[in-house]
C-alpha cells in the first residue's frame, strides 16, 4: 500500500486524517493541517444527516487537496442492497476516475464487487467492520483491503498485538484518537433500528445512546419475562452515554506504535471545530516529531472549548466503565470556569470562584448548571465580567444558587482563531511539496524550465511541459545566474517549495524579470496540473472499466422477476440459539434440526477487560454434545459476536478436540473469527450469524468460501431477501440462506458494563440472588429494552419486543429460506419448550407438516399463544416495511 505517513522534521509521523461533513470543513482541515480528509457524498455515507458533497464538490475537493499534497478518502460505509448495487458500483467507478485517494466501505459484498470490478481503486475497511482482532485484519488483506479502521473497543496493546501479527500483510492500521464514541460497536448496533426504523447501519442513526434511560429490575417468570419491575435508584439517566475521545496527552505513544493512520471523529461538526481540532494535533505531532513537544493546558482548553461531553482515554488507554461513560449528560460540556459562591439579587450577579485562569469576555456562551435546584440556566455574556478579590461576578438572566458549576459553551475569542485558520491560503498551507527544477540557456538564448514534484507518498511526478523565454544579449546589465535563480525560486501562493535548481546559463542575455516571472509562473500552474492528474487513472484503464460495466450493469436489476424466487426443496428447517444445557436439552426433545449453543460462563470478580480471564466453556459443550447425540440433533458452537485476539486463541484451541466429539460446526459473526476457525480446523463447517450483516446476493457470494451457510441481516424486508435470493438463483450460488424468526432480536453489544450499576464487578454474576433478576432499560416512551451480560463485563441489550414471523413461513419457503432460527438465548426451559412445539405445529422442521396447520384461524391462534409468553409483546421487525430510508 502506498505511504500514508507524513515525514516531518527528524521523525516519521502517522497520517493525520481529518473529518469533512461540509466543503466549508474540508478546506478548514486542509488548512489546519491534515494529512488526509474523509468525507462522504449525498449517498451511501454513515453520516446521513450531515452536509456532505455533491459530486462536483467531490471533485473540487479531490483537486484541491491534490494539489496539496492532501490525500482524500469517500466514505461508502453503509450496507447495501441489492437494489442500491448498480447505483454504487457507478459511483466507485466514478470516484476512481477522478483520483480519489481511497474508498472506506463496510459491506463485504461491496468490497468483493469493487475488487472485482474496479481493481485498482483503493479500500480501507471501515469501523463499521467491526475488525477487532489480527484474523480480522489478515482476512481484510485476503481480501484486498489496503487498510483497516479498528474497533474503538481495542487497547493499544491489543493493537500493537495485531500489528506484529499482521506486519507481513502490508495492510496499514487506523485508530480514532478525538471526538464522540459509539456506546455498542460499530457495525453491531441496531439500536435506532430497532426504535425508529432508523438504521445505523444506513447511516441513519437517531443516537438513542444520547438519550434519557431508566434502569429496572425484576424478577423473571418461567417464560424469562419481567415481574414486580422497580426503578433502579440511580444518579443519573443518560445511561449509554460515552464521554468524548481525547488522547492528546497520549500522542507519544501512539507515534511510537505501529499505527498508520489517527482518526479524528466530527463529520457533523461545524468548520470550527474541525480547524482547532486539526490544527492542535497537528502542532502537537509536529512538536514530537523534532522532539520539542510537552503537553500544552492551553491546547487542551481549546480542545474542551471546541466541544466535549467531557474527555476520556478510551478503551486504547485503559479507560472503562465509569471512568469513560459520561452518564450524567449527554451534550457539550464547555470548559468548566468555577463555581457560584453565591448570588447578588440586588445586581443580578454570579458570583464565581474561578477554578483555573479563564476569564470569560462578552460575547462568550455560558451555562451555569443546578442540577439540586433543578436545571441549568444558559445564556451568551453580554458585559464584560467584573473580577474583585479573585472573584468573578457575571451578570445574569435568573437567580442561580450557590453551588452551581459554571462553564464556558462558547467561547468568541477561539471561534475567532477558528474562523482565521480556516481562512488560510498561504503557500502550500502545511504541506509544502518539493519541487526539483532544472534551467537550461540554450546558445540560442532559449531559457526552458524543466523539472519534477514529489507526492506525499514519495512518488515522483515529472512535469512534461516545458515554458519557454528568450534571453537576448545584454546591451549593459545582463542577468547574472544568482537573479534568475532567485525568481525562480520564489514559490509564494504555490503549494510547493523548490527543493534543488540546476540551472546551466552563462551569465551574459538578459531578459525582463517580468518573463522570468512568467516563465516561473507556467511552470508552477502545469506543476498543479500535472500532480492533480499523477492520481487518476490511465483513461485507458478508465474506458475499459466503463466497457466492462456496460457489459455487466443488466445482471443488477432493482427489483425481483415478477416469475418469483426459487423456492428451496424440502421442509423448513428449525435451528434455535440456546445458552445453557438445560435450554439445548429442551430444543434436542422438542426435535430441533440444529441448535447453536453459546455457552454462557460465568467469569469471576476482577476478570474484567478484553483480555481477562478464560473459562473454558469445553465442560458445557461436551454436556451439549451428548444430549443432542442421545436425541440425535446437530450441535453448532456459537461464538460470542466479538471475540478477541487472547479469547479466540483459547476457543480455537478446543475445535479438534470437540469435532471429535461429533461437533457439527461452528457459528460466528465475523470473517475475522470464521478464518481462525477454518486454521485451527479446516474441515469444520463454518455457518455465519446475524453479526456478519449479509444484506445484498454480493455478500452472500463473498462469504461462499468460508461460511457453508449465512443468516441474513435482520434489517432486510421480504422484498428485499426475493431480489437477493433472485440475485443468487441467476448467479446459481447455492450457498444457503438461514433468517431468524423469532426471539428478542440484539439491538447491540457494549464494552460497557451496565450490571455494574448494580453491583460491584463479578458480584452481579456470582451472587445468583442478582443473577436470577431481569435487568433493563426504559426509555421515556415506558417501552422496557432487556440488558444481558456478554461476557467479560460487557452489555447486551435486546429489543423491547419480540420479532415474530410465524405467519410467514410460507413466504420464506417461497423466498427460498433454507432454514428458520428461534434465538432462545437468556430464555428459561419452558419458554424454549413452548416456541418450539408452536413452530413444529405451524409447519417448520424436517417432520411432515401437521394436518392442523392448514386449517383456518390455526396460524392466528398459534401467534396469540406466542404472545402470551413473548418478552413485550409481538413484532414483525422490518420484515414487512423495511427500513426508514
Amino acid at each position: 500500500m502506498p505511504d500514508t505517513t507524513s515525514q516531518r522534521g527528524t521523525l516519521h509521523l502517522p497520517e493525520l486524517l481529518a473529518p469533512a461533513g461540509s466543503p466549508e470543513a474540508f478546506r478548514a482541515a486542509v488548512a489546519a493541517g491534515a494529512d488526509a480528509i474523509y468525507l462522504s457524498g449525498k449517498h451511501f455515507g454513515a453520516r446521513k444527516f450531515a452536509a456532505n458533497f455533491s459530486d462536483e464538490e467531490i471533485r473540487e475537493a479531490i483537486l484541491f487537496a491534490h494539489s496539496h499534497g492532501v490525500r482524500v478518502y469517500v466514505t461508502v460505509n453503509i450496507l447495501i442492497h441489492d437494489r442500491e448495487i448498480s447505483g454504487v458500483l457507478e459511483y466507485l467507478i466514478w470516484l476512481y476516475e477522478n483520483g480519489v485517494d481511497a474508498v472506506l466501505v463496510q459491506d463485504t459484498g461491496i468490497a468483493a464487487l469493487a475488487h472485482e470490478m474496479v481493481p485498482g481503486l483503493t479500500l480501507h475497511a471501515s469501523t463499521q467492520m467491526t475488525i477487532h482482532n489480527a484474523a480480522g485484519v489478515q482476512w481484510a488483506a485476503e481480501q484486498g483491503f489496503a487498510r483497516v479502521v479498528l474497533a474503538r473497543e481495542l487497547s493499544l496493546e491489543e493493537v500493537r498485538t495485531i500489528a506484529e501479527e499482521t506486519k507481513d500483510t502490508g495492510v496499514g492500521l487506523e485508530v480514532f484518537i478525538h471526538g464522540a464514541l459509539c456506546y455498542g460497536y460499530s457495525g453491531q448496533c441496531l439500536l435506532s433500528s430497532v426504535i425508529g426504523g432508523r438504521s445505523g447501519n444506513r447511516g441513519m442513526c437517531a443516537q438513542p445512546c444520547r438519550k434519557p434511560w431508566t434502569l429496572v429490575a425484576g424478577t423473571a417468570d418461567e417464560y424469562g419475562r419481567p415481574v414486580r419491575m422497580q426503578d433502579v435508584p440511580a444518579r443519573d439517566r443518560y445511561l449509554l452515554s460515552p464521554k468524548d475521545l481525547c488522547t492528546y496527552r497520549h500522542l507519544v505513544e501512539l507515534v511510537q506504535s505501529p499505527i498508520a493512520s489517527l482518526k479524528i471523529e466530527g463529520r457533523m461538526k461545524s468548520p470550527e471545530y474541525v480547524a482547532i481540532v486539526v490544527a492542535t494535533y497537528r502542532q502537537a505531532l509536529d512538536a514530537i516529531a523534532t522532539g520539542t513537544w510537552m503537553p500544552s493546558d492551553t491546547a487542551e482548553q481549546d480542545l474542551s472549548l471546541a466541544f466535549n461531553r467531557e474527555f476520556t482515554d478510551g478503551y486504547l488507554f485503559g479507560h472503562r466503565h465509569e471512568r469513560l461513560m459520561g452518564r450524567d449528560a449527554p451534550d457539550n460540556r464547555g470548559l468548566r470556569i468555577g463555581t457560584v459562591i453565591r448570588f447578588d439579587a440586588a445586581q443580578f450577579r454570579a458570583i464565581i470562584r474561578p477554578d483555573g485562569k479563564y476569564v470569560p469576555e462578552p460575547g462568550d456562551g455560558l451555562l451555569i448548571a443546578h442540577p439540586d435546584a433543578g436545571g441549568e440556566t444558559g445564556f451568551a455574556l453580554n458585559i464584560r465580567p467584573v473580577l474583585m478579590n479573585g472573584e468573578i461576578q457575571v451578570r445574569v438572566p435568573r437567580p442561580v444558587p450557590p453551588g452551581s458549576t459554571v462553564f464556558i459553551t462558547s467561547s468568541r475569542e477561539l471561534d475567532a482563531r477558528a474562523r482565521q485558520i480556516a481562512a488560510k491560503t498561504g503557500p502550500g498551507l502545511h504541506h509544502p511539496l518539493p519541487v526539483d527544477m532544472t534551467a537550461v540557456v540554450n546558445s540560442e538564448g532559449l531559457l526552458v524550465v524543466s523539472g519534477s514534484v514529489e507526492r506525499p507518498d514519495g512518488r515522483i511526478v515529472p512535469i512534461t511541459t516545458r515554458p519557454e523565454a528568450i534571453l537576448v544579449p545584454a546591451e549593459s546589465r545582463p542577468l547574472s545566474r544568482e537573479m534568475i535563480a532567485r525568481q525562480l525560486e520564489k514559490s509564494g501562493g504555490t503549494p510547493f517549495v523548490v527543493r534543488s535548481l540546476l540551472l546551466d546559463y552563462n551569465g551574459t542575455l538578459f531578459a525582463p524579470l517580468a518573463e522570468i516571472n512568467r516563465l516561473r509562473r507556467e511552470f508552477f500552474t502545469a506543476t498543479t496540473e500535472q500532480l492533480v492528474d499523477s492520481y487518476c487513472p490511465a483513461i485507458q484503464e478508465v474506458q475499459r472499466i466503463q466497457h466492462r460495466w456496460r457489459v455487466e450493469a443488466p445482471r443488477y436489476p432493482t427489483r425481483a422477476p415478477d416469475s418469483g424466487t426459487p423456492t428451496v426443496p424440502g421442509p423448513l428447517r428449525l435451528g434455535l440459539y440456546a445458552d445453557t444445557t438445560e435450554g439445548v436439552r429442551e430444543a434436542a426433545v422438542a426435535g430441533v434440526d440444529i441448535i447453536c449453543f453459546e455457552p454462557y460462563v460465568i467469569h469471576p470478580p476482577n476478570s474484567c477487560g478484553q483480555g481477562g480471564i478464560f473459562i473454558s466453556p469445553l465442560p458445557q459443550l461436551e454436556e451439549a454434545l451428548a444430549i443432542c447425540h442421545n436425541h440425535r440433533t446437530e450441535l453448532v458452537w456459537k461464538f460470542p459476536g466479538i471475540t478477541h485476539d487472547r479469547y479466540l486463541h483459547d476457543m480455537t484451541r478446543l475445535l479438534p478436540v470437540l469435532e471429535n466429539a461429533g461437533l457439527a460446526g461452528c457459528m460466528v459473526d465475523n470473517p475475522g473469527t470464521a478464518r481462525a476457525v477454518r486454521a485451527a480446523c479446516p474441515a469444520i463447517p463454518i455457518l455465519g450469524s446475524m453479526g456478519l450483516n449479509i444484506f445484498n446476493h454480493a455478500a452472500v457470494t463473498a462469504a461462499a468460501p468460508l461460511f457453508s451457510r449465512v443468516t441474513l441481516s435482520p434489517e432486510l424486508s421480504r422484498d428485499d431477501i426475493a431480489l437477493l435470493r433472485a440475485n443468487l438463483a441467476a448467479r446459481k450460488i447455492s450457498t444457503e440462506c438461514a433468517l431468524v424468526v423469532q426471539g428478542t432480536t440484539d439491538a447491540l453489544v457494549s464494552a460497557d458494563c451496565l450490571k455494574k450499576l448494580l453491583a460491584p464487578c463479578g458480584r452481579q454474576e456470582m451472587d445468583t440472588s442478582i443473577s436470577r433478576k431481569f435487568l433493563g432499560i426504559r426509555d421515556d416512551s415506558g417501552q422496557v429494552y432487556p440488558v444481558r451480560g456478554a461476557g467479560t463485563c460487557s452489555t447486551r441489550i435486546g429489543n423491547c419486543s419480540e420479532l415474530c414471523l410465524i405467519e410467514y413461513l410460507p413466504v420464506l419457503r417461497t423466498l427460498g429460506i433454507a432454514e428458520i432460527v428461534i434465538d432462545a438465548r437468556h430464555r428459561p426451559p419452558a419458554y424454549i419448550r413452548t416456541i418450539c412445539r408452536i413452530y413444529r405445529s405451524a409447519g417448520s422442521g424436517s417432520s411432515p407438516q401437521p394436518a392442523d396447520s392448514r386449517r383456518s384461524g390455526f396460524i392466528p391462534s398459534l401467534k396469540n399463544e406466542i404472545d402470551r409468553v413473548a418478552l413485550g409483546g409481538i413484532t414483525t421487525g422490518h420484515f414487512i416495511r423495511g427500513l426508514k430510508e
